[in-house]
């Protein structure tokens, strides 16, 4: 019988308090640097809340909402064929797929400095538009476009 894993929960981060911007600032993190990446994140929030004159850390949380994919699809081999079978996305797996992505298509733009890329892609995420949020597009498009073989779902 296997053993169940056991989910640690992340401490609050020490500005906000928020144990969400702490699992983010862990993504985000090189080489175990964490205090450089919780500058970043904080000078990206402080960029988003100059820019928007919205409370940034709201700005973040709703980009986050709208880059959380609701199904996303997974290969299985049925027959001797591989289909995409389009399944819902643990909770757990939501955020977490959203913040890889909000930060792995920061990583991708072409400004000056992982502060303001971070911000940009924030904003951009809040807005409904930017890289993370037409991936979210596209997993969606891909789980409607395979419905019919959602009936091989285990």
């Amino acid at each position: 019988m296997r053993k169940k894993t056991i989910k640690h929960k992340a401490l609050p981060d020490p500005r906000f308090g928020d144990e969400h911007v702490t699992r983010f600032v862990n993504n985000l993190m090189f080489e175990g640097k964490k205090n450089k990446a919780f500058d970043i994140f904080y000078t990206a929030i402080d960029h988003v809340s100059e820019k928007t004159g919205e409370d940034g850390l709201e700005v973040w949380r709703k980009a986050v909402t709208n880059v959380t994919p609701q199904v996303e699809v997974r290969s299985r081999r049925v027959g001797g064929a591989n289909f995409q079978i389009p399944t819902p996305v643990r909770d757990d797996r939501k955020r977490s797929l959203a913040v890889k992505w909000i930060i792995s298509y920061s990583r991708k733009r072409n400004e000056r400095g992982m502060a303001y890329k971070l911000a940009n892609e924030i904003m951009a995420a809040a807005r409904e538009e930017g890289a993370a949020f037409k991936k979210k597009e596209e997993t969606h498009r891909m789980a409607e476009a395979n419905k019919a073989f959602s009936h091989f779902r285990f």
